[in-house]
């Protein structure tokens, strides 16, 4: 039995008892009854207690390992977080580079498609000129030809 069980017992022990008149309250025992009883109490107590601090330092050592646990989660939480925060800088890093490229190589291919424009319209050009020189020239050798032809003629 457990101390709880044996102060009921007492109780009910206390309950049946009888009564002395006129002693307000006063009741008759058995004496040895009373003590069996107090004995095992006293051997129960010792036993409930080691058990009851037992129970204490598991809470203890419990409360204990779940702290630990905690900030060990809260620690790798942190961690991840600036993992996370390193990753997502580094990709923004990245993207801005790739921006950045992109704008550079568009600027580049302007900058070559209008070179190309200017040189090649500046050899049309020249091209031009050396065939209207050309034919300049091929208008005046034919009209040479023609008035040679009209004073051989004469």
């Amino acid at each position: 039995m457990n101390t709880e069980d044996l102060i009921d017992e007492l109780y009910a022990m206390v309950e049946k008892a009888w009564s002395l008149p006129l002693s307000h309250g006063r009741a008759v025992l058995d004496g040895d009854e009373v003590k069996k009883i107090l004995d095992e109490i006293k051997q129960a107590l010792p036993q409930e207690i080691r058990q009851a601090k037992a129970i204490v330092a598991d809470r203890s050592q419990i409360i204990s390992d779940a702290r630990q646990e905690a900030e060990t989660i809260v620690r790798l939480a942190e961690e991840r977080k600036k993992a996370m925060i390193n990753q997502h800088e580094i990709v923004k890093q990245a993207q801005q580079k790739s921006n950045d490229m992109i704008s550079q190589t568009q600027a580049k291919i302007r900058e070559m498609r209008k070179a190309s424009n200017d040189y090649i319209d500046d050899l049309m050009k020249r091209t031009d000129d050396a065939l209207a020189a050309n034919l300049a020239e091929l208008r005046k050798t034919r009209q040479n030809i023609k008035a040679s032809q009209r004073s051989g003629q004469n």
